[in-house]
């Protein structure tokens, strides 16, 4: 008997998760972004939900870029970053390596966004999956204010892909 509750409570709680993509992807197709910015580097929101740069942090992301166009890599923006005493944005002394180039790579520093990179996997255990054409991605041009000019940004792109 406590099997067949458990196979009931799995099947509601897949059905209300499939219900939440739903309107997740809804308001993608229309266009309506929603980005975390719990711990995102030279931004906030507004009250309306907006993105907002953050100057105080702008000027970190910035310098990495700049960095990066100066020749170093990865690890030496690392060292410099906490040899400078300049902290996370969750105000940690030290840097990830993964986290210097996600800021290099990501589109949104331009003024863009493009959603729906990853998406979960398995609504069980919450496991998300790159998207690597498996979902529809949605690309919004100019949706907030840039902290990276768009030739920067491409020169960044450049340079990586080399």
């Amino acid at each position: 008997m406590m099997e067949i509750y458990v196979g009931f409570a799995q099947e509601e709680s897949k059905s209300m998760s499939d219900n939440i993509k739903w309107g997740i992807r809804e308001r993608m197709r229309e266009g309506k972004v929603f980005i975390n910015c719990t711990r995102f580097l030279g931004y906030t929101k507004d009250k309306n939900g907006k993105l907002v740069v953050v100057e105080s942090e702008a000027v970190i992301v910035r310098k990495i870029f700049e960095l990066y166009l100066n020749g170093f890599g990865v690890r030496k923006i690392k060292k410099y970053l906490e040899e400078n005493g300049i902290k996370t944005v969750t105000g940690k002394d030290v840097w990830s390596t993964s986290t210097i180039d996600r800021i290099l790579s990501n589109e949104k520093y331009v003024g863009d966004v493009l959603m729906q990179k990853s998406f979960t996997e398995d609504f069980l255990t919450g496991k998300r999956k790159k998207n690597e054409g498996e979902l529809a991605m949605y690309f919004i041009e100019n949706d907030h204010e840039a902290i990276i000019s768009r030739d920067v940004f491409a020169t960044v792109q450049e340079m990586k892909n080399r």
